[in-house]
């Protein structure tokens, strides 16, 4: 089945790929051959409260002799929204997507997952078989909120952590379709406040926000249940929805450090990210530390997580077990590199797949890359 293409950008396409599990939207490229070798093929996974959309610059950008896929994730973009089982983590994206390359006959990808994406491909590589891992603006390996630099929980409930977290006008102002810029909770005032840095501008913002306004806020997807906590701030997470799925009791991807084959794995991220971050302003403690949320108990009791540590800290600890990893590191750039330094975010990609050295390609060097590995 197609899904209407009028309002893709040039050379893209959509069509809905049937599997056992659920109907997933992809975006294609119109001229990139199915017969590609898995070597040559990449699958570009994106975060909560937008979709495939937002690659759709980059597929462009791409080499024409790669095959290039986006897929929408369930509840977002083209795709069925059914619900999501918090309680199995990500495992409901990250089956879907197995799901989805085998009906495409994809056995292995180099995977590149956003925020979200990258939570789903992390879980991914620890079920199945993958050529790369490219994670940009990663939610922490241990879930997002509740946890010490370790990953231990600071409370058995997870509190602070999950759909209770969410902003309720911007929820209701998904559901409602609001494109304007008339309040802070804006789906548009949020992108550009939290999405991007404050020196992004693009002509394609009516299309990010289209693409933000596609997540689905029926029961059981965004946000999510939630349950009362008596800890602060109140409220922990419940067993169904998008963002319980990325509390600590049910998401935890360390172990991707004994991951055995290892793919080698890019790391890119912004140094003004405003939601991944060790001072998230969407992390709940962090916010509490602030006096922005009134009761905050203290460091003690609720320090804020160390999402970019902990990040580094499992990737120091895979690359020292001999695995290759690549650190990306962009001055000045949100929570989306892709859109705000394309050129570099590509060349980066085209590195850790192989495929700058294999074909000559005229970007420049990236000094800004961290070589991070055993060797």
């Amino acid at each position: 089945m197609t899904v209407p293409t009028t309002d893709l950008l040039d050379g893209l396409t959509a069509r809905l790929v049937e599997t056992p599990r659920l109907s997933v939207n992809i975006l294609e490229r119109a001229g990139d051959d199915p017969a590609t070798p898995q070597e040559q093929t990449v699958v570009l996974v994106h975060g909560e409260v937008a979709s495939a959309a937002f690659w759709e610059e980059f597929m462009q950008d791409l080499p024409s002799d790669l095959r290039v896929i986006a897929v929408d994730l369930r509840g977002f973009g083209g795709t069925e929204s059914l619900p999501v089982d918090a309680t199995r983590g990500v495992r409901d994206f990250s089956e879907d997507l197995r799901a989805t390359l085998e009906a495409l006959g994809i056995p292995a990808a180099h995977l590149v997952g956003w925020s979200l994406g990258g939570a789903v491909v992390m879980q991914y590589a620890l079920d199945h078989p993958v050529l790369s891992l490219t994670l940009q603006a990663p939610i922490s390996p241990y879930g997002f909120g509740g946890t010490r630099r370790d990953g231990s929980r600071l409370t058995d409930d997870d509190a602070g952590c999950g759909a209770g977290a969410a902003n309720a006008d911007f929820v209701h102002r998904l559901t409602d379709g609001d494109t304007s810029a008339d309040a802070q909770a804006s789906p548009r005032n949020v992108f550009r406040a939290s999405y991007v840095s404050s020196a992004y501008t693009s002509e394609h913002e009516d299309r990010w926000v289209a693409a933000m306004l596609s997540t689905s806020t029926a029961t059981g997807n965004y946000p999510g249940d939630s349950v009362p906590s008596e800890n602060w701030p109140g409220y922990a997470p419940g067993t169904t929805g998008v963002l319980n799925a990325l509390a600590p009791k049910y998401f935890d991807v360390s172990a991707i450090v004994d991951l055995d084959p290892r793919p080698p794995v890019l790391w890119v991220h912004g140094s003004v990210d405003a939601i991944v971050s060790d001072t998230s302003f969407v992390d709940p403690n962090h916010l509490g530390a602030l006096e922005i949320l009134p009761g905050w108990p203290g460091e003690e009791i609720a320090p804020a997580q160390p999402m970019v540590s902990q990040t580094r800290d499992v990737l120091d600890a895979y690359a020292a077990r001999g695995g290759n990893v690549r650190e990306l590191l962009l001055d000045g750039v949100g929570h989306t590199p892709h859109l705000e330094s394309p050129a570099e975010v590509r060349r980066a990609l085209l590195e850790v797949i192989g495929y700058i050295g294999r074909t000559q390609d005229p970007a420049p060097p990236t000094e800004t890359i961290i070589l991070r590995s055993a060797d």
